[in-house]
């Protein structure tokens, strides 16, 4: 049985070391090392690593501590606009969402779609019209409240201003989800979601619901999900960036994903991180920002729960 491995991540750019109190820090800890256990667990009892992902992610749409799911930000008009995908590296099988309000797990959609409609993205309205059809539940705004979250939104309401959660502007950061896994069939998988930007408008979307740039997996290279600043990473096609440096150029998984993190993206201007594993179950975890909610787990007994570097 090959080695098996899953990593997860809620999001690069945290709240400044000083203003992190340890309750807090304990708490996002224990959601994290929550959320890696449920994935690792899928793989320990011989599951599949899309399985994996998936409910590990939900795990963190569950959370109000992350913008994803019941955390995520407040659009312009008060609403919440939520994006999410997933791939699996045998088949190249994926499917993605966005633009949907009220889905409480939205990485849940993304995998019926792929799986079930023949389609690979579906977007807004239609997306919610496919979502009613396969009996998903809507959620009442009310789930969705948090008070940080829109304590965020009214310091930038009725201002053209929108605000990424990791920027190094504020010190409320928070963002996209992600896993990533490897199972012991040597099969990968990653899955990503997000709420967005804080009073984000004109149906903005972002990297984590577009194959390739938020979210790749390829059983010949990695499985990669990222966080950062979207439109860089759209720019950069990052994931399939780091896909592509393994395939074409050799590098080994932790060489990529550095080249692309600390230098690429860098160079156009962008911030972030990604979590990446390759079909061998070796796991890199890069980011450029101050820090980055993450957590792994490996069936060599290696596990690791951090925030700062």
């Amino acid at each position: 049985m090959k080695q098996f491995s899953i990593a997860i991540h809620g999001g690069a750019g945290t709240l400044v070391k000083g203003m992190m109190t340890p309750e807090l820090e304990a708490k996002y800890k224990t959601h994290l090392e929550k959320a890696l256990t449920i994935g690792y667990d899928v793989l320990k009892q011989g599951g599949s690593s899309l399985d994996a992902v998936e409910k590990a992610v939900v795990e963190l749409e569950n959370s109000h501590l992350f913008n994803a799911g019941k955390g995520s930000v407040f659009t312009a008009n008060g609403s919440h606009e939520m994006d999410a995908s997933i791939m699996e590296g045998k088949e190249l099988q994926a499917g993605a969402v966005s633009l949907v309000t009220g889905i409480k797990n939205p990485v849940q959609l993304a995998r019926c779609i792929m799986e079930q409609s023949g389609h690979v993205f579906m977007a807004g309205n239609g997306a919610m019209e496919y979502a009613k059809s396969l009996g998903f539940k809507l959620e009442a705004p009310e789930y969705f409240f948090d008070e940080l979250r829109y304590n965020q939104w009214q310091e930038i309401k009725d201002s053209e201003t929108f605000q990424l959660d990791h920027s190094l502007k504020k010190d409320s950061k928070f963002g996209t989800v992600g896993a990533v896994a490897c199972d012991s069939k040597g099969t990968v998988a990653a899955a990503t979601s997000t709420g967005g930007m804080t009073n984000k408008r004109f149906g903005r979307v972002g990297d984590s619901p577009m194959v390739g740039a938020g979210t790749y997996a390829n059983n010949n290279t990695c499985a990669v999900s990222c966080t950062g600043s979207g439109e860089y990473f759209i720019r950069g096609v990052v994931a399939y960036d780091v896909s592509c440096l393994m395939e074409y150029k050799g590098l080994s998984l932790a060489e990529a994903a550095h080249e692309v993190i600390n230098n690429r993206v860098l160079k156009l201007g962008g911030d972030g991180g990604l979590i990446a594993v390759d079909a061998q179950g070796n796991i890199a975890m890069p980011f450029n920002t101050e820090g980055m909610y993450r957590a792994c787990q490996t069936s060599l007994g290696n596990k690791d729960i951090s925030i700062y570097r």
